[in-house]
């Protein structure tokens, strides 16, 4: 696997990392806790050094699952967590908090739940329209100089936000949403970032097991599946993005790859200060994943690409109003 270096922090990990949400929170029931473990050992094994977690996945029983299965390597991993909510109980709702106060409880508990003396990369989960960006940079430079943070990060901010949390504390790495299917950055924040020396590190880059072509029109989904509120996964939505999908599998197919590599390598081939967090919870995709790292696109494919998608819409939010209403703040 190769590295990448997360824009000019020096902060170095693998191309792609591991987005571990899931195998605790969002998709569906939590995955069994050995067949986790194996999960996160593979990646180990595969050469994965980039694993993304946060306390509100479960909440909290994500970080522990971190903390349990990296002990042994946590020499050799980079271990990304989350604050911004108040969550006093585990069933609680999601509100924002980034009170300086809350962040140094947040980080304690991450410490904890982790199995280790320093955060290597904390983001601030979603901006608090309540705490001035400035303090929240601030707080989180003040646990660098402790010992306890390494890296500081942001998720999901505009660039504004972006750059007035620079000047407090340099941001090692933005995380958002970008895909094939989700091309917003690319306007401002990219500009942004790269101005910055800042990196970026997609969530959902295969469109939250969209662009695999695993899914289609007729799929259904465990009830605890956050996809069912979301609009961009209604049937509707999903039948009119198969478009999309459809001419993915034919780029791959003619390259000898799955669409999911492809998806993946067309990310990779954007910056070099790129990192995917692709997350899964079955080993096979694991592996099918990791090889879209080893996936060289020309410049004359980038182009096809390009030109294949063109004309191509695609339908639906990415989030209902009340989850999109946080992002881009």
């Amino acid at each position: 696997m190769q590295k990448r270096q997360l824009g000019k922090s020096g902060l170095e990990v693998s191309a792609l990392g591991l987005g571990c949400m899931g195998l605790s929170f969002g998709y569906g029931p939590a995955t069994d806790k050995k067949q986790a473990i194996n999960l996160i050992h593979a990646a180990v094994d595969q050469g994965v050094t980039f694993f993304d977690t946060a306390e509100v996945y479960g909440p909290f029983t994500n970080e522990s699952l971190l903390g349990e299965a990296l002990a042994s390597v946590r020499d050799k991993v980079v271990i990304a967590t989350k604050f911004g909510f108040d969550l006093p109980q585990p069933d609680s709702a999601q509100i924002l908090s980034s009170r300086p106060e809350h962040i140094r409880k947040a980080v304690e508990g991450s410490l904890s739940r982790l199995k280790v003396e320093t955060i290597d990369l904390l983001y601030q989960h979603r901006v608090d329209p309540n705490v001035p960006i400035e303090d929240v940079a601030g707080t989180v430079k003040q646990l660098i100089a402790e010992g306890k943070v390494k890296h500081f990060g942001l998720s999901e901010a505009g660039a504004q936000t972006i750059r007035r949390a620079h000047a407090v504390q340099p941001v090692t790495a933005l995380q958002s949403e970008y895909s094939l299917w989700w091309r917003e950055p690319e306007a401002e924040i990219i500009p942004t970032l790269e101005e910055l020396g800042i990196g970026f590190v997609p969530f959902s880059p295969l469109g939250k097991g969209f662009l695999t072509g695993a899914i289609n029109e007729s799929t259904t989904f465990d009830s605890s599946d956050f996809r069912n509120k979301v609009p961009r996964f209604s049937p509707e939505a999903r039948r009119a993005n198969q478009t999309l999908v459809d001419v993915l599998g034919n780029i791959a197919k003619e390259k000898g790859n799955t669409p999911a590599q492809i998806a993946l390598a067309w990310l990779l081939a954007q910056k070099p200060w790129i990192v995917p967090i692709p997350g899964t919870t079955k080993l096979h995709r694991l592996e099918e994943n990791l090889g879209g790292a080893a996936v060289l696109l020309t410049a004359t494919e980038l182009k096809n690409i390009e030109a294949a998608l063109a004309n191509i819409e695609v339908q639906g939010a990415r989030y209902p109003a009340e989850l999109q209403s946080r992002v881009g703040k």
